[in-house]
């Protein structure tokens, strides 16, 4: 996926160091939904450290339609996955969680102190608090197993090997494919919703970077916020205009207010994530 091609790209860049053996697997070498094959895979491998982005995932019209799916689906490949780790002896494991799972009514910016204050919005509760509960769970191997499981919060992640699909993917990508659709067709662009909302992205290979120090040095089982500053947070729109801007597209950009926007905004801070790596530079949004 999105996010496991860019870990291994940084890997294969020379981030990884020499004592260590990175293993990259995908939805073909087992179905993580068995608890069967998960532990057949962790047996076969015997990891001693974890990285688990495996999720059934989509974009707001996708959870909307299938909030059960997307629920009993990553409470299964959740449980699996953890309980199989603790079972093989596996040292650490870092889980990818959203900030989609904050609550709907809350203060900004978002923290990580505030997961479990509210109910999500209710577009994606399923998966909202399927992902919540890997939090949980985290707590409850290390009181109970003193297991290092622990889990990073990324806001909007893009980037190369995205999901492409429009009705199904992200936003960006989605606005990407439409670009390039309306200029095939020579028609305008359009897009879904006021372009009002907004949110903060992240790219793939920053938030790769930010994976590997997480699974070295970073100790606290509590999550930690992956994300850009509060101000270089992006309108749906300006992220439109840019990818225009990019792909050279210069039709009429439309905005379908017929359909939903989802959440306004979900502002995070990454007061946390600064704490611990002051320098850290993120890859500019336009760039």
């Amino acid at each position: 996926g999105l996010v496991g091609r860019a870990i291994e790209k940084v890997v294969a860049d020379g981030e990884g160091w020499p004592d260590e053996e990175w293993i990259f697997v995908s939805s073909r070498d087992a179905d993580l939904t068995s608890a069967a094959e998960t532990k057949a895979l962790f047996e076969r491998h015997k990891p001693t450290h974890v990285i688990h982005l495996a999720a059934m995932v989509g974009g707001l019209f996708k959870n909307i339609r299938y909030n059960l799916d997307f629920w009993r689906r990553n409470i299964h490949i959740n449980d699996n996955v953890l309980h199989s780790a603790y079972e093989t002896g596996v040292q650490k494991v870092v889980s990818c969680l959203s900030t989609c799972i904050f609550p709907d009514k809350t203060m900004y910016p978002i923290d990580e102190t505030m997961i479990h204050n509210g109910p999500p919005h209710s577009s994606n509760f399923g998966y909202s608090y399927a992902k919540r509960m890997i939090d949980i769970q985290n707590r409850g191997y290390f009181e109970q197993h003193g297991c290092r499981f622990t889990a990073v919060i990324p806001t909007n992640v893009f980037g190369p090997h995205d999901n492409f699909n429009i009705e199904d993917g992200h936003v960006l990508p989605g606005l990407i494919h439409k670009v390039y659709l309306a200029k095939q067709t020579g028609s305008a662009l359009t897009v879904w919703g006021t372009g009002k909302p907004r949110r903060q992205f992240i790219y793939s290979i920053d938030l790769a970077r930010l994976f590997l120090w997480v699974l070295r040095e970073y100790d606290e089982v509590d999550p930690i916020i992956l994300s850009v500053g509060e101000e270089d947070e992006v309108s749906i729109r300006e992220a439109a205009e840019a990818i225009a801007e990019a792909m050279d597209f210069r039709g009429e950009v439309v905005f379908d207010t017929s359909k939903a926007d989802g959440q306004f905004k979900k502002t995070a801070s990454n007061a946390k994530l600064r704490s611990y790596l002051p320098g850290f530079e993120f890859t500019p949004f336009r760039q």
